[in-house]
């Protein structure tokens, strides 16, 4: 088979790879729930699998008896047998491990994915053996091979967002990995005979001919843990100002991954030609780590000010595939420089892919789970500047050309010194990435918490969001405040609400007023960020909640604390559920999750969520529960009719004492009181959509025609 023909297949090999990667995670994240452990064994238990992979291709690619090009397409067709069968196994799976502790969830993700990460690792170091045999030079085989397979998964990260995940859903985008994966494997096995190029093809035996490494092993080992180490951090750190600036958009993270992955293919292809002369090659190659380092520190806060210009992120994401193509050379010329193009060329890369694999893990755990609860976004960023200039400085000690080294030491130490400063390039950063170009200099946040599981900011108007979208205000005052409205209206739509779970918790209003109903026995409150509980200690309205006796507050994500809870039973479940358009929102808003809400609630219990006012999701509550009423961008659901009694709301409402204080008292008191109750009078009126209330059959001919929300469809996330 000629070497273009065998790119090409690589290109779109790397397609579908990503494509299972996106919904494989995503299929795990509803099993495991989206807090940061579950997503960090995941990731770890994909990158350990890719690894295990690369040794086992490495020593097969050793095998006399192995036809590289037969095994290659052997794998891809196992891929694609497992793609079909993948996501009815992880759902199978999951009815008997969901909620499982984070050491189970890592096992049992590791053993569900360890077959097709290994056949998937595997492909790298036999084709970069077949190849050397032809090329004699390891570093263009491994460079071209590189960017072939990594330009297909950038692709992939697009084409996911814009089209596979919004028109075919979970199903329909493994489906078509799966039949990619079957024709590469096909055709590979149908096109491969004795490879010809330029008339020649060496044997495994003519070594007598190949080129000799230049490098100590062990140093080219180091050096692409090095490069995969940084890169990844750098990844955690861009994806979480890219996310802040969009409020959390679902298709955020394909376009960042989709840009670090471009920016490594178009490195790798550029690598290529570097490797036809070995002179002044490790200078090369601490030059680029130094251009990456000191452009991957400044991504954030440039991202910022194009955000106060009003310039869309997408624009920016240019420098993220620029900094991740400096690094992406370093691996090919490392290997270039480490590997001797003779019959163990595969097995010896696969030792170098798999330190640079281990070390990636290790950047983004480290990064993403430990770091980001230390250390703020600007401490982590100088800490990955300053690694990377240690790494330069390495390159440069190994290299042997006195005059290029002491060049460009010279540089690393102005770059340095230029980086003790640097924090000021983060100052007012998530000012600027929130408010964008309506950012004045006098914005400033009061609060700014930075843990593991996002970002927390509250501003002088004690407004508080959650990673860079508005989650609500830190108050919990009836007389003045019509946001909080909705919690205190629980009496008027349930006769006695003693059990109550809360998903979410956020900046506390509804935790505070819930857990001091006056009719309420005990409360779970459920919140994935432990950020909001540090800013809610912080203020008066709402910190008493968590000294409160009744209401029991879990660090958690929702609905795996629900999988693992099944057997509770509440009179009512409340989630002021985020914008239905960020990503995972699925989680909460889909026809599973609210399934599950449905089995653990009462007789006559009722959910009430936030819908955001989207058509899918109203559509998809009425289609689960035979009842429901919508107040605003709230809906109330049960299985059976709703008992709405405003007489037994006021009196409910002149029993509420918040901190021994009564929620509403005097003429003042009774006015306001007469306000809020002509809401909900409003029956089927949507002129005031804030307070509108609607029943269900106006819902239902009003969203005809809208797609029910599953797991699989998300039919809410990539459809804004």
């Amino acid at each position: 088979m000629a070497s273009h023909w065998l790119y090409l297949l690589f290109f779109i090999s790397g397609f579908p790879a990503l494509l299972y990667q996106v919904v494989w995670q995503r299929t795990l994240f509803s099993i495991f729930g989206v807090n940061i452990e579950s997503v960090t064994v995941v990731v770890t238990a994909f990158m350990l699998g890719l690894g295990l992979g690369s040794m086992l291709g490495g020593w097969l690619s050793t095998r006399s008896w192995i036809n590289r090009l037969a095994m290659f397409g052997v794998v891809e067709l196992g891929i694609a047998a497992f793609g079909v069968i993948s996501l009815p196994l992880f759902r199978l799976v999951a009815g008997f491990t969901a909620g499982a502790g984070a050491p189970a969830t890592f096992l049992i993700t590791f053993a569900l994915i360890l077959f097709p990460t290994i056949l998937m690792g595997a492909t790298l170091p036999v084709l970069t053996a077949e190849l050397v045999l032809r090329s004699d030079n390891v570093g263009r085989s491994v460079g071209m091979l590189y960017f072939a397979n990594t330009l297909g998964s950038s692709v992939a990260c697009f084409a996911a967002a814009l089209y596979t995940m919004p028109l075919l859903g979970m199903s329909g985008s493994v489906y078509l990995a799966a039949g990619l994966n079957a024709s590469v494997g096909l055709a590979v096995l149908l096109l491969r005979g004795k490879p010809v190029i330029d008339g020649h093809v060496r044997s495994i035996d003519e070594d007598s001919t190949a080129s000799v490494a230049k490098l100590p092993f062990a140093a080219g080992m180091m050096l692409a843990a090095m490069a995969g180490f940084v890169s990844l951090g750098y990844e955690i750190v861009w994806y979480r100002v890219y996310s802040f600036v969009t409020g959390g958009s679902p298709r955020c993270f394909s376009f960042v991954l989709g840009a670090f992955l471009g920016g490594i293919a178009l490195g790798s292809l550029w690598s290529r030609r570097l490797c036809q002369k070995r002179e002044h090659l490790l200078n090369v190659v601490a030059a680029l780590v130094l251009f990456s380092t000191l452009l991957s520190f400044a991504v954030a806060s440039l991202l910022s000010y194009a955000a106060l210009l009003g310039i869309s992120y997408e624009f920016t994401l240019p420098l993220v595939a620029l900094a991740a193509g400096a690094l992406g050379a370093v691996f090919p010329l490392v290997s270039h420089l480490t590997v001797s193009s003779d019959s163990r060329a595969g097995a010896r890369l696969s030792y170098l892919y798999l330190s640079n694999i281990i070390a990636s893990a290790a950047g983004s755990y480290l990064m993403g789970f430990v770091l980001m609860d230390l250390w703020p976004l600007w401490k982590i960023s100088l800490f990955l500047a300053f690694l990377g200039l240690g790494t330069a400085a390495l390159i440069l000690v190994l290299g042997q050309q006195r005059g290029w080294r002491l060049k460009l030491i010279q540089m690393a130490a102005v770059a340095g010194l230029s980086l003790l400063g640097g924090g000021g390039l983060y100052d007012g950063l998530y000012e600027r990435l929130q408010f964008k170009d309506e950012y004045e200099p006098s914005d400033r946040f009061v609060d700014i918490v930075e843990t593991r599981s996002g970002v927390v900011t509250t501003d002088k108007e004690q407004r508080i969001y959650g990673g860079g979208a508005r989650d609500g205000v830190l108050r919990t005052d009836l007389l003045t405040s019509d946001s909080v409205i909705r919690p205190f209206s629980l009496s008027y739509l349930h006769p006695a609400p003693k059990q109550v779970l809360l998903i979410g918790i956020a900046g506390g209003a509804w935790s505070q007023i819930v857990g001091n109903h006056p009719q309420l026995e005990n409360a779970v409150a459920v919140e994935l960020n432990p950020g909001y509980l540090q800013v809610i200690a912080r203020y008066a309205s709402v910190a008493p909640l968590l000294r409160n006796p009744k209401l029991q507050v879990v660090v958690d994500d929702g609905r795996r604390w629900m999988l693992a809870n099944r057997e509770r039973k509440f009179d009512a479940i409340l989630m002021d559920t985020t914008q239905h358009w960020r990503a995972h929102a699925t989680n909460l808003l889909s026809m599973e999750m609210l399934t599950l809400a449905r089995s653990m609630l009462k007789p006559g219990g009722i959910l009430y969520y936030n819908t955001t006012y989207s058509d899918e999701a109203q559509v998809t509550g009425i289609t689960v529960f035979p009842y429901a009423l919508r107040f605003g961008p709230f809906l109330a659901v049960s299985d059976t009719p709703l008992q709405l009694d405003e007489a037994r709301w006021r009196k409910m409402l002149l029993e509420y004492r918040l901190d021994g204080k009564p929620v509403l008292e005097g003429p003042e008191g009774q006015r306001r009181m007469d306000q809020v109750a002509a809401y909900f009078r409003t029956e089927d009126n949507t002129g005031s959509e804030h307070f509108a209330v609607e029943g269900i059959e106006s819902i239902g001919k009003r969203t005809k025609g809208a797609r029910v929300i599953t797991d699989d469809n998300m039919a809410s996330e990539w459809r804004r």
